[in-house]
């Protein structure tokens, strides 16, 4: 029997792009990370995200639930464990940086992932979380079978504030590179979105149809004593 990772993330069905470092760049300009901050990554899957941040000069470490990843990414340190069910394998206060890509839908209670990982990070620390915005896929949201939880804009704002995240911003967001440079261009996606079939091969017709939520929040720097 195969697993996820080698039939959903193949390099037949999904090969290997510029895509992830040019996110990964992105999300560090954006969100004000600096060389040597230390970054969790959960559901670091093929390692292509963990290995870029490293590149930019982040302090790495991944987890995921798939023996596969480790062997995928020998370089990397990555940890094997079910966060659901055993939690984040971490002291508290360990991480400038907690972040996940697709990942915390597939988690039957991802409120157990949040409050984890406000344990791991760091007063101040950020929590980031990219997930498909189920408005704008709910006609694909189940092709991927494992998927369990999905996220509205508000449902992701709300379990940040609901586990103690301030400073908590969610916002859309097209997997376009040239959108992020021309915002201007997100109306023309808009305009052509219903005109695009819904499983198009096409990866620009694809990212301009489909929409992921960018959500942040950041531990507070003083915790309210009970």
């Amino acid at each position: 029997m195969s697993d996820y990772l080698s039939v959903v993330y193949s390099e037949k069905t999904r090969p290997l792009t510029d895509y992830p470092e040019k996110l990964c760049k992105y999300l560090f300009r954006s969100f004000g990370m600096a060389e040597r901050m230390s970054l969790l990554e959960a559901g670091c899957g093929r390692g292509e995200h963990l290995s870029h941040f490293k590149e930019i000069g982040l302090d790495v470490h991944g987890v995921d639930i798939n023996e596969q990843a480790k062997q995928l990414q020998p370089g990397l340190p990555v940890s094997v464990t079910d966060v659901e069910a055993n939690g984040l394998p971490f002291e508290g206060d360990s991480f400038d940086v907690v972040y996940s890509k697709s990942f915390i839908e597939h988690l039957r209670r991802p409120e157990l992932y949040v409050e984890e990982a406000y344990r791991v990070l760091r007063p101040g620390g950020l929590f980031l979380t990219l997930v498909p915005d189920w408005e704008a896929n709910y006609k694909i949201y189940f092709d991927d079978y494992t998927h369990r939880t999905p996220f509205t804009k508000n449902s992701l704002e709300d379990i940040y504030r609901i586990f103690g995240f301030d400073q908590v911003k969610v916002y859309k967001f097209r997997q376009l590179p040239v959108v992020w440079r021309y915002p201007g261009l997100n109306y023309l996606c808009a305009g052509l979105s219903p005109f695009i079939p819904v499983r198009t091969k096409n990866k620009f017709l694809r990212w301009s149809r489909e929409i992921m939520l960018i959500g942040s929040g950041r531990k507070p720097l003083q915790q309210e004593i009970p």
